[in-house]
């Protein structure tokens, strides 16, 4: 693409040479001729890059072709991905196994796919090597799965999805009863899992099916690898998700959260939109979190959270002091 097709694309104004052809992006410290890169702060630092994306607050710049914009880094994002577009393949392999009543568009089907009975698969999505699609499962179009994954029964996955590589989607919930002698029974697991569009799912991570209603996956949601879902969790749109959250049953987390990696969450729990919710936070059993900003176990407002931990760092003074204190009596 050229300098000032960028500028086009992302909407920005350029400065300079509109006619360098630019490549491929980079960060500001490893770009070189032909290549794109951002800057989000006020100081631009010595770089090669042919084209930069820069705030409107930014200082003097010098390089042959920059854009003005205002937010460089989502600007930039969205150059690069246009710089970079997923690689799709095309062909079903020779080891692919396709059952005789499913209807599969799919432009690429990898080595030893097993696509099971009553399945349809949509134009233009890509099924990698050794991922494994049972029964009356839905996948729409452009929708990427990496190898390895396994997509159980009943499964819908939306438009435009991306499931990294040993996924296991619709696996039984966690749920048992127990009774009189202490033996388990299993609480039947027989509900689905709903994937709307444009989700991205990070690799080995697990999604299990709802016990006898869905889990349910809201558009535009992000999760990272390593993430657990339970059974009946309810996650809505535009949420990101870092690795190794747990996340317990019929959980509801609405529109827009935010989740940093490692939190717990307890069964029945209900996360409001707006909520922010920072790494190895822990979450009670039945707990609503509102909006805001919350840490620790358990969960509390950041403030909170901060204010209670300047105290436990002064614990060993108190106890010296008082210990002191006893002396001079």
């Amino acid at each position: 693409m050229k300098a000032r097709e960028i500028a086009e694309f992302v909407g920005g104004e350029l400065i300079g040479e509109g006619d360098i052809e630019i490549h491929s992006a980079a960060s500001i410290s490893s770009a070189a001729s032909g290549q794109l890169a951002f800057v989000e702060g006020i100081e631009i630092p010595e770089n090669n890059a042919s084209c930069l994306i820069i705030s409107k607050n930014a200082a003097e710049c010098n390089a042959s072709a920059y854009i003005i914009v205002d937010d460089p880094k989502l600007a930039f994002a969205r150059a690069a991905n246009k710089l970079h577009p997923h690689n799709w393949k095309t062909g079903w392999h020779a080891t692919a196994s396709i059952a005789a009543d499913s209807d599969v568009k799919a432009s690429f089907l990898g080595a030893f796919v097993s696509i099971g009975e009553r399945t349809s698969i949509g134009e233009n999505s890509d099924i990698h090597e050794g991922s494994k699609i049972g029964q009356n499962v839905e996948i729409g179009s452009r929708t990427v799965v990496f190898p390895n994954c396994i997509i159980y029964d009943g499964v819908k996955i939306g438009n435009d999805c991306i499931i990294h590589a040993g996924t296991v989607i619709g696996a039984d919930g966690f749920g048992y009863v127990r009774d009189k002698s202490g033996e388990y029974i299993k609480f039947p697991q027989i509900g689905n899992v709903v994937i709307e569009d444009r989700v991205e799912i990070g690799a080995n991570t697990c999604i299990d099916r709802g016990s006898l209603g869905t889990t349910r996956i809201g558009e535009g949601t992000k999760i990272d690898n390593l993430v657990q879902v339970g059974h009946n969790v309810d996650i809505g749109k535009h949420c990101v998700i870092a690795a190794q959250t747990g996340i317990s049953g019929s959980v509801v987390i609405e529109d827009g959260c935010v989740i940093g990696g490692q939190v717990g969450f307890g069964d029945h729990s209900h996360i409001k939109s707006g909520a922010v919710i920072g790494s190895q936070a822990g979450i009670l059993p039945g707990k609503i979190v509102r909006p805001g900003v919350w840490w620790g176990t358990p969960i509390q407002p950041l403030e909170e959270f901060k204010r209670k931990n300047a105290l436990l760092n002064r614990i060993e003074k108190i106890v010296k002091d008082i210990a002191d204190l006893k002396k001079e009596r």
